[in-house]
């Protein structure tokens, strides 16, 4: 039976590997919208990774951070997308 670190180590894995597929669509996207959805599914991913990575190592500062990242990335989002929009920053 595989133990449960090696799979987290394994899912850790794809993740990346998704991650790099994702930075693709970021230099290769034809409008700011498909750059814009490739960095915030990169952003979902590395979280997704911090809380495996927490899970493996048993730290829960991973997960903290995690949380913390996962609003800081949705903040810049939204202010990506008012940008785009064509919105003031005021």
């Amino acid at each position: 039976m595989m133990e449960l670190t090696t799979l987290f180590y394994g899912a850790i894995a794809v993740l990346c590997v998704y991650i790099i597929i994702c930075t693709f669509r970021i230099f290769l996207g034809p409008t700011a919208a498909d750059r814009t959805v490739g960095l915030d599914t990169i952003n979902t991913l590395v979280v997704g990774s911090m809380i495996a990575l927490g899970a493996a190592m048993w730290e829960t500062l991973f997960i903290d951070i995690a949380i913390v990242y996962a609003v800081l990335s949705f903040v810049t989002t939204l202010f990506i997308a008012k940008y785009l929009e064509g919105g003031e920053s005021g």
